[in-house]
């Protein structure tokens, strides 16, 4: 995936003076943003900063307190839930399934938002479960139940479901949750085809900053319920920024396999001298003698 270098159609999902909190704590507050369309945009930024609060916002599963969600120009709390659901779909944080719910049952239900009383099951709907199932790898495991998959493996059958859903947006609440680094790769590697072969605008949330600008167009990083930069990761990701928004010292350095930033941490060990520089052999046990 390349950054972006020109302009794409305007925005089909925004807020306006978003606000949006639990009881009587504002975890957003007043936010104005609008999502690019036509690619992929990572929310980052510390825990607690209300990343997940904004995108369970944006997915309509929470009622902002003042402001609006805008789907398509429009108030999403207005629309009809099955329009909403025909446009935009949302795999929130680790999920849960029914317990003996088989992985064809899972993405079968993605279609529901298609089904009416005169419109029941078709050939077309059971076209779209095979091909989400067959893009998603998960095609040989159509008859298993989903509680008895491996986190990747689970991960992608849910992903297959929301992909079945047919929608031209989709959110994303960490989909890498609970994953080790190969499987979270292997995810997001799915997300990005999905995104360059289908066409799909997506939204996620990541805790993973390198990953996240590994694999976004674009990054919004929030702090505080607020957002303090956007852009392409080149345009966002610096030494300052890190320090500032995450508390987190760290040089800033070119990814040797892409044009990106690669975040490298510094620690209180382990650490000699300037990043790059030479490790003093004088301090190191059995380094430099006969």
């Amino acid at each position: 995936m390349s950054e972006l270098t020109t302009e794409h159609t305007a925005p089909r999902l925004a807020a306006e003076a978003l606000t949006v909190g639990y009881g009587d704590r504002i975890i957003v507050d007043g936010l104005d943003l609008e999502i690019p369309t036509g690619v992929v945009t990572t929310v980052i930024g510390p825990n607690g900063c209300g990343k997940s609060t904004l995108l369970r916002s944006l997915g309509r599963l929470l009622k902002p307190k003042s402001g609006q969600v805008l789907l398509d120009g429009k108030a999403i709390s207005t629309l009809k839930t099955k329009d909403v659901a025909r446009t935009l779909g949302m795999l929130p944080q680790a999920p849960v399934a029914p317990e003996g719910l088989t992985v064809a049952d899972l993405v079968a239900r993605g279609r529901h938002p298609h089904q009416s009383w005169i419109r029941q099951w078709s050939a077309d709907d059971e076209g779209e479960v095979a091909r989400a199932l067959a893009l998603t790898g998960v095609s040989e495991l159509a008859d298993r139940p989903v509680d008895q998959l491996s986190g990747g493996q689970r991960q992608r059958a849910w992903i297959s479901m929301a992909l079945a859903q047919g929608t031209d947006i989709l959110l994303l609440d960490e989909p890498t949750t609970y994953l080790d680094l190969a499987h979270s790769v292997e995810v997001l590697d799915l997300v990005d085809r999905m995104h360059e072969e289908l066409g799909r605008t997506v939204v996620m949330v990541l805790h993973d900053l390198n990953l996240a600008i590994r694999y976004s167009d674009r990054l919004i990083v929030m702090s505080e319920g607020a957002v303090v930069a956007s852009g392409t990761p080149s345009e966002v990701i610096s030494e300052e920024l890190l320090l500032k928004v995450f508390g987190l010292e760290a040089r800033v350095i070119e990814d040797p396999v892409s044009d990106r930033p690669l975040i490298v941490p510094i620690g209180t060990r382990h650490v000699y001298g300037s990043i790059g520089g030479p490790t003093p052999a004088s301090d190191a046990v059995g380094v430099g003698s006969a």
